[in-house]
């Protein structure tokens, strides 16, 4: 993992933070293409009711308009939470080269694990800025479950 790579996932993190201030589910994605940002997003289903509102199809749909074009071949992701079905599938869709996130979800019936897709790939050494987002999703679960 390179220093642009911790750097970049530094900024979803930032990003998730943004969810968690607005009681969102705190997740960030941010998009990245020759070593410089073109989107990035968090959260906001809840804000903006809209079922949609996922940090990965929010930092899609921004990347997308500031490139006019919805393929986004040789761009990358990061986001903090690996992504669900439907993001991976959007994902999939816009053509996204590789997607990084920083921790796996823990729910059961989760089915992501059966979504075999060697570009969607987590990253390991990123262990200050996991501990970090760890404490920050605690946080928001605790909270909402009171």
């Amino acid at each position: 993992m390179n220093e642009f790579n911790k750097k970049y996932m530094q900024v979803a993190y930032e990003e998730s933070l943004k969810a968690f201030k607005k009681n969102e589910i705190p997740v960030g994605a941010v998009i990245v293409k020759n070593n410089k940002i073109i989107a990035k997003s968090y959260n906001d289903r809840q804000t903006k009711y809209n079922v949609l509102g996922h940090a990965e199809i929010n930092a899609i749909i921004k990347a997308e308009k500031k490139i006019k074009d919805w393929r986004l071949d040789g761009y990358t992701m990061y986001v903090t939470l690996k992504p669900c079905l439907m993001c991976l599938n959007i994902i999939k869709e816009s053509r996204l080269d590789k997607v990084f996130y920083l921790i796996e979800k823990n729910v059961d019936n989760y089915n992501v694990d059966n979504y075999e897709d060697n570009n969607i790939l987590r990253i390991n050494d990123c262990n200050e800025v996991a501990n970090q987002y760890q404490k920050v999703l605690k946080e928001f679960f605790e909270k909402l479950r009171k």
